[in-house]
């Protein structure tokens, strides 16, 4: 039996909501294959009376799966735990109804679970299942103490905008929801150890640089094979079953999937991201509603990461691209140069995959900016974190920082983010460089705050007269704590 890795805090609350005796309405959204059915699985083995999972908008054949598909996979749910009718329900007002009655023919006063699975696949055009759902829990589940639903999906807009942040019939019925984020390094490692995978931490933070922290992607890794081996199959081979999955990703979670590719796609094309006009004057779309939703809907799914960049006002609020599989597929599986069987292996060391290497380095730290602030000593010392870029011109040179954490106690954590495969050395012009760097930092802060220039590495600094500019020096066994 698999066992679940992590997860420890959204187990807990599961467990919580469970032994509540009181009615609860769980939603838990999040990226496409991070894993969220797998959780409701492992959290309530055993103690799910009734399941069902919506069909995929989309079959292998490219056809719709329309509201009559959809009734008829939930009548066949019905009939598997017990439903003794033999038509399959002409509207959702019906299927939900038939559900009642199931569970009350069932109820013999313990807990009852019921789990659906893909909620927002079941809510096909003019099918009038939001209605029906919001009946079903408004008018009976709700006054069911021993009742938990459980909903989840991928498609976190419909979630977040007709559960979590409803304005209509289920306004503030959510009792509890889990944003299911991605893998910590430290999570990878211990998934791999449980799968026997004997990887050294250089190599499982390759591969979270590559796949993410996703553990449906994880579980491909074939341990007798390389990281590099495994990604070359992965991605080159003649059967690379995660080739397609960038397009996958949005098909399956998103109404406009070639809009959302392009909105990602696009901001994938600058490290430090784009302002919400620059995308739409960049792209040429519309702004207005819909452009809000889908981008808080990529930031609910972690593929994108909204921050203020150093120096800039609220205005200024910046989109990024934060997701690394997303970052790995715009920036290999889009270019057609890199294509071919075997193409990964035969460039493993090339200067295309090490500056890539490089950026994908400075994601991973985004992505554990907890464990870095711990490592630092500052775990409760609240903080912002961001990066700054100066464009250069005739007069005066360009300068980028790749991590700034401004704390509230006054002190400026200036983090240099360097991936190399050996210890990294500190020579006198890069010291003057970071000196430099201080002095533009500090010119921007009010005179109180001091700046502590701050080195995360693969395997530390060399040892040298240059190195003690750093007045902190972390490695990736900290970003593993």
């Amino acid at each position: 039996m698999e066992k679940i890795i992590g997860r420890k805090k959204e187990i807990a609350e599961i467990q919580r909501l469970y032994h509540s005796g009181k009615a609860e309405l769980l939603a838990i959204y999040g990226r496409r294959r991070v894993g969220k059915t797998f959780l409701v699985d492992e959290s309530l083995k055993n103690r799910i009376t009734f399941r069902h999972a919506g069909l995929s908008p989309i079959d292998k054949d490219n056809h719709k799966n329309d509201m009559k598909s959809q009734l008829k996979q939930f009548f066949f749910s019905l009939k598997l735990h017990g439903h003794k009718g033999r038509s399959t329900p002409k509207s959702w007002m019906d299927a939900f109804y038939l559900l009642e009655q199931l569970l009350i023919s069932n109820d013999n006063g313990q807990r009852q679970v019921v789990f659906l699975d893909e909620l927002p696949w079941m809510d096909t055009p003019r099918s009038g299942f939001l209605t029906a759902f919001e009946g079903f829990w408004n008018s009976w589940a709700c006054h069911r103490d021993n009742l938990m639903l459980v909903v989840c999906g991928s498609a976190n807009s419909w979630i977040l905008d007709n559960l979590i942040n409803s304005r209509g019939g289920l306004y503030g019925r959510t009792t509890y929801e889990i944003h299911l984020a991605p893998f910590t390094l430290s999570e990878c490692k211990a998934f791999y150890k449980s799968r026997k995978i004997e990887w050294s931490d250089y190599d499982i933070l390759q591969s979270y640089m590559i796949l993410g922290g996703i553990p449906y992607y994880m579980g491909y890794i074939d341990r007798e094979l390389s990281l590099a081996q495994n990604i070359n199959d992965f991605f080159w081979s003649k059967e690379a079953r995660l080739r397609d999955e960038f397009n996958r990703l949005f098909e399956s979670a998103f109404d406009s999937p070639e809009v959302i590719k392009r909105i990602v796609r696009f901001i994938g094309k600058r490290h430090i991201g784009f302002t919400r006009n620059e995308i739409i004057e960049g792209l040429d779309i519309p702004n207005g509603g819909l452009f809000t939703k889908r981008m808080r809907a990529l930031v609910a799914s972690n593929y994108v990461t909204e921050y203020i960049p150093f120096g800039l006002g609220k205005r200024e609020l910046h989109y990024k691209l934060s997701d690394p599989f997303c970052l790995f597929s715009i920036h290999f599986l889009d270019d057609k140069t890199k294509r071919g069987n075997n193409w990964w292996i035969r460039n493993i060391n090339s200067p295309s995959i090490g500056s890539w290497r490089g950026i994908a380095f400075e994601e991973v730290c985004f992505n554990h900016i907890p464990q870095i602030k711990a490592a630092i000593g500052i775990t409760d010392v609240a903080s912002e974190e961001s990066a700054w870029q100066v464009i250069g011109n005739n007069e005066e040179k360009g300068l980028q920082i790749d991590l700034l954490i401004i704390r509230n106690d006054n002190v400026v954590n200036m983090c240099e983010l360097k991936f190399y495969s050996d210890e990294f050395t500190v020579t006198k012009d890069y010291d003057l460089t970071i000196r430099g760097r201080i002095n533009a930092v500090a010119s921007q802060l009010p005179k109180k705050f001091s700046i502590q220039p701050t080195a995360i590495t693969t395997f530390g600094l060399k040892p040298g007269i240059y190195r003690d500019v750093f007045v902190k020096q972390l490695t990736i066994n900290e970003l593993f704590t």
